[in-house]
């Protein structure tokens, strides 16, 4: 186990069990994927030997209602990274979400970022497929891709610091499994490198446009359309509900680009913000 991870949610609970006097308190302590009982004290929370939180600990964990503690060896540390803007995982009523300097990475709203990203999987990836996911985040549709039945799934992800952040989040454990393999770098620039027809489907999910317009150039969507075998499909996240329900130049201009680089079957995918094609 990596460790504990605490929320406002699971703090609460504790709380919550402390004030009415009792014993234990059946906790998830690894987002959402399970729980477990936990002892109590009149001084705070039992997680094991090593790892105890007072009373005022666990308050101060309530108050930062968006961030996650990850507690281990017997010290309290949020999930986040400030080496270069500001990264963190935030808790949802499932698998966590990325934010980046203040922008969800993830539909939420309504839905479960794993869920969601497993829809976007299923928009593309057929059982026996090799996947290219590019701008993989923490992974989570590659995962889904991998229990769709995928043969082997290409991972790439840019930042080192999302990286650092999948690493502790359980919900990307799966991304260790054989059949996926992870890749540092741009997917700009590697995509270049992979021979032509060698992918069954791809899942684009990139940052939004200010911070990384190459991305949704006709020139990548080139490389997307040269790495895919003959009726290869493609799932691109575009994000921003409105954009894409209004139909606004931004998604329309995704929608032409996609067909100048040749591909057919161009449509918007409103629920998931995206937009899917086919070789």
């Amino acid at each position: 186990m990596l460790g504990y991870y605490l929320h406002t949610i699971n703090a609460r609970q504790a709380l919550e069990a402390i004030a009415k006097g009792l014993s234990c308190v059946r906790l998830s302590t690894d987002l959402n994927l399970s729980e477990r009982d936990f002892s109590l004290s009149a001084q705070g929370l039992v997680l094991d030997e090593d790892n105890r939180l007072s009373i005022d600990e666990l308050k101060r964990i309530v108050k930062k209602t968006q961030r996650i503690y990850l507690c281990r060896d017997g010290d309290i540390i949020p999930l986040e990274d400030r080496t270069s803007g500001y990264y963190k995982l935030v808790p949802t009523a499932g698998a966590p979400l990325l934010e980046i300097s203040g922008v969800k990475m993830h539909i939420s709203k309504g839905t479960d970022p794993f869920a969601s990203a497993s829809e976007m999987a299923q928009q593309a990836v057929r059982k026996g497929d090799k996947v290219l996911d590019c701008c993989s985040g923490l992974g989570y549709a590659a995962i889904a891709a991998h229990r769709l039945g995928a043969s082997e799934v290409l991972s790439i992800e840019l930042s080192r610091e999302v990286m650092g952040l999948r690493a502790q989040n359980p919900w990307s454990n799966d991304l260790g499994q054989e059949g996926i393999v992870q890749r540092q770098g741009s997917s700009f620039e590697l995509i270049g490198t992979m021979p032509s027809a060698s992918f069954d489907s791809v899942i684009h999910d990139p940052p939004r446009f200010s911070l990384a317009g190459e991305l949704y150039s006709e020139e990548f969507y080139r490389e997307i359309f040269r790495v895919l075998r003959r009726d290869g499909r493609l799932f691109h996240y575009t994000g921003n509900p409105h954009v894409v329900k209004k139909g606004s130049s931004f998604v329309d201009g995704v929608i032409r680009r996609l067909k100048a680089a040749g591909f057919r079957r161009v449509e918007k995918v409103e629920h998931l913000m995206g937009v899917s094609a086919q070789k």
